[in-house]
């Protein structure tokens, strides 16, 4: 082959058919949305729009201010919508967190809609089926149905059998050792948040 044989970048490309994936990361180990941010990034430098959905965070923590990735992501040019009230673990008002999450839900279902976007990551769903506020065969139905070239991230604990099954991609960050069990070492900036 001599170089005017050479296929140029753009010709690779278009030779390259895009097969839309389903990727989930769960787990109870550390990394679930940092490996998903990281997806994001590296589609964002090849020219991807990209959105992360965040179910559990809100705009700013009145502990941390505001999220360490919403603000790279602001840097490096892409969207991050935090669509909850904060960490509901010992929550006071269920229905509340129920009615926050529906409210999310309708926007997440708009931006899997949207032909918009290359990768829509729906961050800690899985949350959402935990406590009940969301089920699985409503967030598959949207994710099937959503435009042909999208992939699709979902992250959180304890992915239900139904979601790993519809899932291209499935990895599980498993805890091998962790600060705060060994030496009591809470969430730090530039680490968790």
């Amino acid at each position: 082959m001599t170089p005017s044989d050479t296929p140029t970048p753009e010709a690779r490309a278009a030779k390259r058919k895009r097969v839309p994936l389903v990727i989930v990361n769960t787990g109870h180990g550390k990394g679930k949305t940092t490996a998903a941010l990281g997806t994001l990034m590296r589609a964002v430098a090849h020219g991807f729009k990209v959105i992360m959905l965040q179910f559990i965070k809100t705009t700013e923590d009145p502990r941390f201010g505001v999220y360490g990735e919403i603000q790279s992501a602001q840097k490096l040019g892409f969207e991050i919508l935090p669509l909850g009230d904060g960490f509901t673990w010992d929550t006071n008002d269920p229905e509340r967190d129920r009615q926050t999450a529906r409210r999310a839900w309708e926007i997440c279902k708009a931006k899997l809609q949207s032909p918009e976007y290359d990768i829509v990551a729906l961050d800690e769903i899985t949350y959402a089926f935990t406590f009940g506020w969301l089920t699985t065969a409503e967030v598959i139905e949207a994710i099937q149905n959503r435009p042909p070239h999208m992939h699709v991230i979902l992250t959180g604990r304890d992915a239900p059998p139904e979601i790993i099954e519809m899932a291209d991609l499935v990895t599980e960050m498993r805890e091998v050792k962790h600060p705060f069990t060994t030496r009591r070492v809470v969430a730090q900036i530039g680490i968790e948040f």
